[in-house]
């Protein structure tokens, strides 16, 4: 699996207590700026109903999960964009990952000092939002130099890049992230593609709260989430630290006596899964059952190559039963008796749930 989701926030957020609850890696936590230089990687499972259901179906001898990568990334304070507080090497960092978890400090936490000395989540996420904007139109200006040198000589397509950076300049100028912006087509899409601008990357807005937190700063990190149409969810970081201690057995009773259906982290890990537009199809050969991870919109030959080249290569068809018709009937043979068992060919789009089984010939 080769998406990664960084997790980034002001120092002090709480990105490395979720990061250890997630990845049971036990990345370094201290309550000081700059505890995590190098990040931290650890891949997670996705949690999925559907796959225990499947097992119980099918009972094979391995059960192979869709994964996460997440990477934890030092805290960005004023002027990282200029280099400050190992400012370039974060950056760096960031725009090496596919998506943007924002952990937003919601709790007092009298313990841990905060960099700017209390507690303000809008403050804290302009502070970080603004040197990634200050990193982007840095990056747009050294492009729109060239644009510039490049249009003199009249081509039409030099033209067209100088006039999109030219927009794309003013945009970040106001202060408006990357994602915001309604691109003209496929060559905007492009050159979008080529600068790998910061703000560009979809946002999952967390935020960390403490148990039994009375006052709304929860509500005011969802707030700016909406107006960005991004993703959100509140989660209790150190209560998600305390259960990702547990056995594995204790956990539902520890979940069942705080009337919660999930762990934060499960729900964590899902909104980045859809942050990312990715879906899961599962395959089987009675021995193994796997869950493998693409892209919305993905064709049946790419899906194929996700298992292997050659499956790709000399795609013939891929035979698919759905999730739920899969479960309603009981088994592979009896989806076949009950027509419930399609032919798809190449030009099919995988859907979040199919159950496939690829045919080729190389």
């Amino acid at each position: 699996m080769g998406l990664s989701c960084g997790i980034v926030g002001v120092p002090n957020a709480g990105k490395s207590t979720i990061f250890n609850a997630l990845t049971s890696a036990n990345a370094q936590t201290a309550s000081y700026p700059f505890t995590t230089i190098e990040p931290n990687t650890g891949i997670v499972e996705v949690p999925d109903e559907r796959l225990t259901k499947l097992a119980q179906i099918i009972k094979p001898e391995r059960i192979i999960p869709a994964t996460l990568k997440f990477i934890d990334i030092a805290g960005l304070v004023k002027g990282a964009s200029r280099g400050e507080g190992l400012g370039n090497r974060f950056l760096a960092h960031i725009r090496e990952v596919d998506a943007i978890v924002h952990v937003v400090r919601c709790f007092e936490g009298k313990d841990v000092s905060h960099v700017f000395g209390d507690i303000g989540p809008k403050r804290d996420i302009e502070a970080v939002n603004l040197e990634l904007l200050l990193a982007d139109l840095e990056t747009v200006e050294k492009r729109l130099s060239k644009a510039e040198k490049a249009a003199k000589s009249g081509s039409k397509e030099a033209r067209l890049e100088l006039e999109f950076l030219g927009r794309l300049k003013e945009h970040l100028g106001r202060g408006n992230p990357v994602r915001t912006l309604l691109t003209k087509g496929e060559e905007e899409e492009r050159i979008l593609g080529e600068l790998n601008l910061l703000t560009k990357k979809p946002v999952l807005y967390v935020a960390n709260l403490e148990e039994g937190q009375l006052n709304n700063l929860g509500e005011i990190v969802e707030g700016v989430a909406r107006e960005e149409s991004g993703e959100f969810i509140k989660i209790y970081g150190k209560l998600e630290a305390e259960l990702a201690e547990l056995p594995e057995d204790e956990r539902g009773a520890f979940l069942e006596a705080l009337e919660l259906k999930e762990s934060g982290l499960d729900r964590l890990i899902k909104a980045a899964y859809r942050l990312l537009g990715l879906i899961t199809f599962y395959t089987t050969n009675g021995i193994e059952l796997r869950a493998w991870t693409v892209g919305k919109d993905t064709k049946a030959p790419k899906a194929a190559g996700k298992i292997h080249t050659d499956f790709e290569r000399g795609f013939i068809r891929a035979e698919v039963i759905s999730f739920e018709d899969y479960v309603g009937v009981g088994s592979e043979a009896s989806a076949r008796e009950k027509g419930v068992f399609r032919i798809e060919g190449k030009d099919y789009k995988i859907q979040d749930g199919d159950v496939v089984y690829f045919k080729f010939k190389v």
